[in-house]
């Protein structure tokens, strides 16, 4: 349902289907600690099988950084994986030290293996087979050229890269660029001006492209300074492509998109934790969240809706208190969703989900605000989602909120409104490990007092 392998916290990932059906998925991996250093622990990847995208088994690490000398010594981060004849090739962010000023220098590295699961790499050559070209991105400091993804080019028979970087012409903070290079062969790239260069954004990171069914593609980007995500239409890889508007919330961020068990198309995406496990740490990296479903209209903006595939493991309608649950509300005026209330005094919400037509908010212990967000339209129901102290919240039928709370124990669910409380039935959501008890595992709950 989330999943971090044992001990350790996920950040961006890359997502392999099967021909056999199942999956496979390769991501950044690391620690829990107060402070999270990306350069020193950053320096592997981990690897987890799924046959339906919501269990994940851990399957130990697949890769990692380069030997002392090498132009990924520092750190390996983001990578996309491509089958590649019998085998698979992989494009990947390599780090190799840090500027004068502290920045990481980043570049692009190739390897291979004759397997398609995800492991048995081994790299192509000694160096980075693409690098930031100076005539229009920042090459030293502030310099970006990360999170690579490969398709095939839709004008030739060769290969497509796009990359993350920092647009030479615009002043860094709000430099954020998609770049792209083209090639043969994936291993002699040639570098080309911005495909997206918005020019309002400070880090445009793990682009995403994804072909349409009209021919068309979509291109995701996350957005660093809302750490949410955005997307772009185009009828070709060239563009020209049009702006769509952001697609995941805040707090959702780095989404793949694959083929989901039934054959519909799904974003996964990570999301974060707080140090410490507190309301009042600060976010840090997570987990992989679970699938939504990707909904992309003609000549409208894309969406990210509830995924079917989650609903065997939700349970009976109870009246109950589960921790982990989704409900279901109608909306009539304003309401206010009570799911979980103070350890010490049941009577006060701890934890509630406020709606008042366009404006929908979460709130914490004391009317703290954990989230909010203006919908385009009031909403007429909301369907809730809690995961140990991760909550979502559609607004008729899509995504438009996560957050975090840590505070409160679970509480039958009340909806207060214009004409009252009423008690709101939930079903109860069955986890794939119920039984971790590392780092990683989904939060409990309050400790017993």
């Amino acid at each position: 349902m989330r999943y971090a392998p044992p001990g350790l916290c996920v950040n961006d990932f890359d997502l392999l289907r099967h021909a056999d059906g199942t999956y496979t998925v390769l991501h950044l991996q690391g620690p829990w600690t107060d402070e999270f250093d990306h350069l020193r622990m950053e320096t592997s990847y981990g690897r987890a099988t799924s046959t339906d995208l919501v269990h994940w088994e851990p399957q130990g690490t697949a890769f990692g950084n380069g030997l002392p000398g090498s132009f990924d010594q520092q750190a390996v981060w983001t990578m996309h994986a491509v089958p590649q004849g019998t085998g698979t090739a992989m494009l990947y962010t390599a780090v190799s030290g840090l500027t004068p000023g502290g920045w990481p220098l980043q570049s692009v590295g190739l390897a291979r293996s004759e397997r398609t699961d995800g492991t048995g790499w081994r790299r192509h050559g000694t160096g980075p087979v693409v690098e930031a070209d100076g005539r229009w991105y920042r090459t030293g400091e502030r310099m970006g050229w990360r999170d690579p993804f490969v398709v095939r080019d839709d004008e030739s028979d060769g290969w497509v890269m796009l990359v993350c970087a920092a647009d030479a012409a615009l002043p860094v903070e709000v430099g954020g660029c998609v770049a792209w290079a083209t090639s043969e062969d994936l291993e002699h790239w040639t570098v080309h001006p911005p495909l997206v260069s918005p020019g309002d954004v400070d880090e445009f990171e793990c682009p995403v492209l994804e072909r349409l069914d009209d021919g068309g593609w979509l291109l995701l980007g996350s957005i660093g300074a809302t750490r949410g995500f955005e997307a772009w239409t185009a009828p070709r890889l060239r563009g020209p492509w049009t702006r769509r508007g952001p697609l995941g919330p805040t707090g959702a961020y780095a989404p793949r998109v694959v083929t989901a068990p039934d054959g519909s198309r799904v974003v996964l995406h990570t999301t974060p934790r707080r140090v410490g496990l507190t309301d009042t740490g600060e976010r840090c990296r997570g987990m992989l969240a679970q699938p939504k479903s990707l909904v992309v209209p003609r000549d409208a903006a894309p969406r990210l809706e509830w995924w079917p595939g989650l609903d065997p493991w939700l349970g009976e309608e109870t009246y109950d208190a589960p921790l982990h649950a989704v409900g279901d509300v109608d909306l009539s005026g304003r309401t206010d969703i009570t799911l979980r209330t103070y350890v010490s005094d049941g009577d006060r919400p701890a934890l509630t989900v406020g709606c008042d037509g366009k404006n929908l908010r979460v709130t914490g212990p004391d009317g703290i605000p954990l989230g909010e967000t203006l919908l385009p339209e009031p909403a007429t129901r909301l369907r809730v989602l809690t995961v140990g102290e991760y909550v979502e919240v559609y607004a008729d039928g899509v995504f438009v909120l996560t957050t975090l709370c840590y505070s409160g124990r679970p509480a039958p669910w009340t909806a207060a409104g214009e004409d009252g409380v009423r008690p709101v039935a939930v079903r109860p959501l069955r986890l794939p490990d119920p039984h971790r008890d590392d780092a990683s595992a989904v939060w409990p709950g309050p400790a017993p007092r």
